[in-house]
């Protein structure tokens, strides 16, 4: 790897992209017109001591998930990413494996849905993005590393509930999960982490192996769920799921019916932000 090219490609990008752009407060002393080093670690879920030395060149072989990161918190085109990925001595993704790639155009519809819970996820339903409202209602991701970050994972082999669902409803909820995992893993035959995600929730979970078993493929559809929250209570939210073209990136946006008890409490919790949601039990639904 170039080891030094990719410290000084990513302190130069670094350095282009202005806070305000990246949904950050710009207030305060700032000796740079762009990301302190402790903001771009913030945006892409790693160390601020890992990114110090991936500038300095004293970090070696980065993941293709760091870089993934790095190059999405960088805001960098798709040539720039790939040129990051070679930088790093990795072959950038191809159409063989799940895209991570977030559009500037997606990208800044996240940005102007401000009080909205807005997520993105890849066709595997790993956690990529996700705004202050989405945090705030269904638990601060930032801290999430790995299989922690996918839904489907969470779901079968994670720990707490946080959505209120029937029986049926959950039934139809895991199948629907598994029918998508498998359409992905069919459209994305050479993504190996994608296949040792499901091999692990084989192992792991009867239920899924079960459901996975009966070769179901489809779509994981828009849905009605109520999330009970710690601080607000029950919110009874519309989850739809928007795939965007030629990415397979999939948005998933929770609206409440204006004039409802529940759209007062989504408001509330957009105020309070993510405040002293470490304290209280992960959720494990998407």
């Amino acid at each position: 790897m170039a080891t030094a090219e990719f410290g000084k490609a990513v302190r130069r990008w670094r350095d282009r992209v202005p806070p305000e752009a990246a949904g950050l407060p710009t207030g305060g002393q700032r000796r740079a017109a762009g990301l302190r080093r402790e903001e771009l670690a913030l945006l892409a879920g790693i160390s601020v001591d890992y990114v110090t030395r991936l500038e300095q060149g004293r970090a070696t072989n980065p993941s293709s998930q760091v870089v993934e990161a790095l190059a999405r918190a960088l805001r960098l085109a798709e040539e720039e990413r790939a040129h990051l990925f070679r930088l790093a001595g990795l072959a950038p993704p191809g159409p063989t494996t799940v895209p991570a790639y977030i559009t500037p155009s997606v990208q800044r519809v996240l940005d102007r849905l401000t009080g909205t819970p807005v997520a993105v996820f890849d066709a595997s339903w790993t956690l990529l993005l996700a705004n202050a409202p989405y945090a705030a209602l269904m638990g601060d991701p930032s801290a999430r590393r790995g299989d922690e970050r996918n839904g489907v994972w969470r779901h079968f082999l994670g720990q707490g509930i946080g959505v209120r669902r029937t029986a049926q409803a959950q039934r139809d909820h895991e199948a629907a999960l598994v029918a998508d995992l498998r359409t992905a893993a069919e459209r994305y035959p050479d993504d190996r982490r994608l296949h040792r995600l499901i091999a692990e929730l084989r192992t792991g979970s009867e239920r899924f192996a079960a459901l996975w078993d009966t070769g179901a493929a489809g779509r994981h559809e828009a849905s009605r769920k109520t999330i009970d929250h710690p601080r607000v209570g029950p919110v009874t939210l519309d989850c739809d799921i928007l795939t965007v073209a030629g990415s397979d990136l999939r948005l998933m946006v929770y609206t409440a019916e204006p004039g409802t008890e529940d759209a007062e409490r989504l408001a509330l919790l957009t105020v309070l932000g993510t405040q002293d949601l470490a304290a209280h039990p992960a959720r494990r639904d998407i």
